[in-house]
């Protein structure tokens, strides 16, 4: 099936909406309303993406079936934990998965990321160790911050915290990328073929 590359804009509106949803409505309401409205933009965000791109990330995939079930028992036991808890869930999974992975000799962070860009082995093998580990001290840092502080502060970090701290953390992998970069075969292939040309002409 065809995937449309979409817009960068359109990718962020995906990515924010639910959660800008789930923040406001924490504030005009209550946690349970959120969750309520925050499973139904992330069904509408995966519905948006399938539309515009004819594609759902299996990331998006993945963290919108865990909001679903965890959102449901949330609502359906009128117990916040279970809300709470999804994040951990979620990061854990991820963790879990390309570490596993890495001790098998596979790397699934090209499969998580949808491969954006085309790196050696041993480029894959660093940036997926690296992508687990953040995923590990996010589950960390989320089971502190539900534990220790306060409702509206959990909302407000998951809103506006983990988003910059994803991207920064992202922006930081940059050079290992640039470093490890492998040109696609295909390029690779034009431009020998392209000195082959140009050779016989001389």
């Amino acid at each position: 099936m065809d995937k449309t590359k979409p817009h960068p804009l359109f990718k962020l509106a995906i990515e924010l909406g639910p959660l800008l949803v789930f923040f406001i409505a924490n504030a005009k309401f209550h946690l349970f309303v959120a969750t309520g409205a925050f499973m139904v933009a992330i069904i509408a965000a995966m519905l948006a993406s399938y539309l515009v791109t004819r594609h759902v990330p299996l990331m998006a995939l993945v963290t919108g079936i865990v909001v679903i079930v965890f959102g449901t028992l949330t609502l359906v036991l009128h117990d916040e934990t279970f809300i709470k808890v999804k994040p951990t869930i979620i990061y854990g999974l991820f963790a879990l998965v390309l570490g596993g992975g890495l001790l098998f000799g596979r790397s699934f962070i090209a499969v998580l990321f949808d491969q954006m860009f085309n790196l050696t082995p041993q480029g894959w093998r660093i940036l997926t160790l690296r992508w687990a580990l953040f995923f590990f001290a996010m589950a960390i840092l989320n089971e502190v911050i539900w534990r220790t502080q306060s409702t509206d502060f959990w909302v407000g970090f998951k809103a506006f915290g983990v988003i910059p701290l994803t991207m920064a953390f992202a922006v930081i992998q940059m050079p290992l990328i640039k470093r490890f970069h492998l040109e696609p075969v295909s390029l690779q292939a034009s431009d020998a073929a392209e000195g082959d040309v140009s050779r016989d002409t001389n």
